[in-house]
């Protein structure tokens, strides 16, 4: 058919040719050009960018890429600190396991006013538990409720906020965290800062999920492997960096990763119509649908669309359906969501409540501290492995990997009150494939979620799901701190 170039004001086409010559718009996504509204071959909810072209998918995909990184980048980090948090709380960074040196340290960079240094291995206490006087779980609440109570609200009110207020809410909470934890001389305002981490993390996975109905569907695939990636890096990153720097300038350095969030957004991630009409007109993109004239401002200059476009409904026509219409989407969203909640409050019932007790007999240079982080990072580097995965392993059955974890949890409370296992080695082997099961569960539902769910629905779809994996985390919290202190207690006592 006809080809014809439309911009943000009329222009006649030879201005329009001129323009995409002198520009070459690179940064733009062409909309679709044929294709019946039913055919969804590709991905049911890619409405404006199936046919992007090669330079405009590569930063497509680095953009989501990122911004999976930098949004859960802060979420980890504070749980890989949350030892150090608690360990604030008793005034030094100690261990039983080790003989220690106190070093007093005269610069003011440093999250606690002394720094214990341990340099010898003490044996005969290879068989005293110390734990903390809270169990980390206590961090994982203040670092999940904020994000599920977004979760549970923003679907309902969410789209009358522009996607780029909601970014620029995103960096201000993340930075604001950073800065809070790390010149923190109180529990409370530690914990004040890791509640603004998870308002960070929450709004930004509910609004980048939901920014993925307007691109393809490989955009949920690398927003996952991004996620992936923020478990390993911000894990692995905190405990390397907590070698040689103290925690308070651990954190000042992870000041830039909610900067790189916004520079990823606002300069590197292409705009297609839809966003734009979204962001200026929140409501009103049924005007283009319905008349098929864009002369209202609501496409990029350049950007080639087909003289009569196929009328379709946007992503956000969910936005307009009342408060029962939206309730009654969750049902068949339920096969998703409870296989996330599962996987999810095992996993976390491991990480926050058993990780702990899981230390105290293996007799390795290391103090629990240590251990904790290492942990850590050993299962957000299974995370990041099967989350980066569904394009080459997709997994339908999802719910087989929810059982499994399930299993996983009753080996691992085994383990910390027998402590079976021989070697930690085979500790780390359990916690990288808790990781496996974890990931591979997310990243797999939300790409069925955009493969199967009705378009008019997907934005409001996706958004509603990820209130899974934030209820499973909470309940795992609330009941780590019950499981930790009776565990912990029967141990001293036998």
């Amino acid at each position: 058919g006809m080809i014809e170039l439309r911009t943000l004001t009329p222009v006649d086409d030879s201005d329009a040719e001129a323009a995409l010559e002198d520009n070459g718009r690179e940064d733009n996504i062409p909309l679709e050009d044929s294709g019946d509204e039913t055919d969804g071959s590709e991905s049911r909810c890619t409405f404006h960018c199936n046919e992007c072209r090669s330079r405009d998918s590569f930063r497509v995909h680095m953009a989501f890429w990122l911004l999976g990184l930098c949004n859960n980048f802060g979420y980890v980090i504070m749980l890989s600190a949350a030892h150090d948090i608690l360990k604030s709380e008793e005034g030094a960074e100690t261990s039983d396991n080790f003989t220690s040196t106190t070093m007093p340290t005269s610069s003011p960079a440093t999250l606690l006013p002394a720094t214990t240094v341990n340099y010898s291995w003490n044996s005969s206490t290879c068989d005293h538990l110390k734990c903390n006087k809270q169990s980390t779980a206590t961090i994982l609440l203040a670092d999940i409720l904020p994000t599920l109570l977004i979760k549970i609200t923003a679907p309902y009110f969410m789209h009358a906020i522009p996607y780029h207020v909601r970014i620029f809410l995103c960096v201000l909470t993340a930075i604001a965290s950073y800065l809070l934890v790390a010149f923190a001389h109180i529990i409370a305002l530690s914990y004040t800062g890791v509640v603004f981490a998870s308002i960070s993390a929450g709004l930004g996975e509910i609004t980048f999920l939901s920014l993925t109905s307007h691109y393809p569907l490989t955009s949920v695939s690398y927003w996952s492997s991004g996620t992936g990636a923020a478990g390993a890096v911000g894990a692995w990153a905190y405990a390397l960096l907590r070698l040689g720097l103290s925690s308070r300038n651990t954190l000042l350095v992870c000041i830039v990763v909610p900067v790189l969030l916004g520079v990823s957004y606002w300069l590197i991630l292409p705009k297609p119509p839809s966003i734009l009409k979204y962001d200026v007109l929140v409501d009103e993109d049924s005007n283009l649908n319905e008349s098929g004239d864009s002369s209202d401002g609501a496409t990029l200059p350049g950007i080639l669309q087909p003289k009569k476009k196929r009328r379709t409904t946007p992503p956000g026509a969910s936005a307009k359906m009342d408060f029962r219409e939206k309730l009654s989407l969750l049902r068949p969203l339920l096969k998703f969501m409870v296989p996330l909640f599962v996987v999810y409050f095992a996993e976390y019932l491991i990480n926050q409540g058993l990780y702990e007790l899981m230390n105290w007999r293996l007799c390795i240079k290391m103090t629990p501290g240590e251990q904790y982080r290492w942990f850590q990072a050993a299962y957000q580097f299974g995370v990041f492995i099967s989350r980066s995965s569904v394009q080459i392993f997709p997994i339908k059955h999802i719910w087989l990997l929810s059982l499994l974890q399930v299993i996983n949890v009753g080996i691992l409370f085994w383990e910390s009150l027998k402590h079976v296992f021989p070697s930690i080695i085979i500790s780390f082997v359990f916690i990288f494939y808790e990781g496996l099961l974890g990931g591979g569960c997310y990243v797999n539902a939300f790409s069925r979620i955009r493969k199967e769910v009705d378009p008019r629905h997907c934005e409001f779809s996706l958004g509603v799901a990820s209130m899974a994996d934030s209820f499973g985390i909470t309940l795992a919290g609330i009941s780590a701190i019950p499981i930790h202190n009776r565990v912990c207690d029967a141990l001293k006592a036998r």
